[in-house]
């Protein structure tokens, strides 16, 4: 956790990064133990909220490699840094999420928000330095928890992640925007 920490303040020198431990419960005990997300304020690499796991790659790693996932937002608020922990519960209770793979969330993102699931993508808004995470052990690979609508994810089902990402390009998504419509 050390590691990703001191990655994550490295790539986002300039900017406050806020450590929030989180507990997720006795019926979670023994899938992740000591998470934490790390809460990045706007600064010098963007406008934005960024929300860091950091403790999914200990958890369950493999042959020293792992992810971990990042979020980013329009402001600060608690419900980013619980929907990351749910996210890396939902990752190490067994559903390995992976370039590509999806979540429901099971709500919406925000109230009001068509954004009910979370597709994981490369980091685009921040791209491959923070991607890369050296590590001791090995490596994590930070990937971008990207909120979306229920039609957007049957989409992808029919089309593939890449027509939807093409889509998102063309309709000139703001991916911090709760309330943008839907391309698909």
């Amino acid at each position: 956790m050390e590691a990703v920490e001191t990655h994550v303040r490295v790539f986002f020198a300039g900017h406050s990064v806020e450590v929030v431990d989180w507990d997720l419960g006795a019926g979670s005990a023994g899938v992740l133990v000591g998470l934490r997300v790390l809460v990045v304020a706007p600064g010098p690499r963007g406008d934005s909220w960024a929300y860091v796991t950091a403790g999914c790659w200990a958890a369950v790693e493999e042959n020293g490699h792992g992810l971990e996932f990042v979020m980013t937002a329009h402001i600060r608020d608690e419900r980013f840094v619980e929907l990351m922990a749910m996210l890396a519960h939902y990752h190490c209770a067994g559903h390995r999420l992976g370039l590509e793979d999806s979540m429901p969330i099971g709500e919406p993102w925000v109230p009001g928000s068509a954004c009910d699931h979370l597709v994981i993508s490369l980091p685009y808004l921040h791209g491959p330095d923070l991607e890369r995470c050296p590590l001791p052990e090995g490596h994590a690979r930070i990937l971008w928890a990207l909120p979306v609508t229920t039609s957007e994810i049957e989409f992808r089902r029919a089309h593939g992640h890449e027509a939807l990402e093409q889509l998102f390009d063309e309709a000139g998504i703001v991916p911090t925007d709760p309330f943008r419509p839907a391309v698909a």
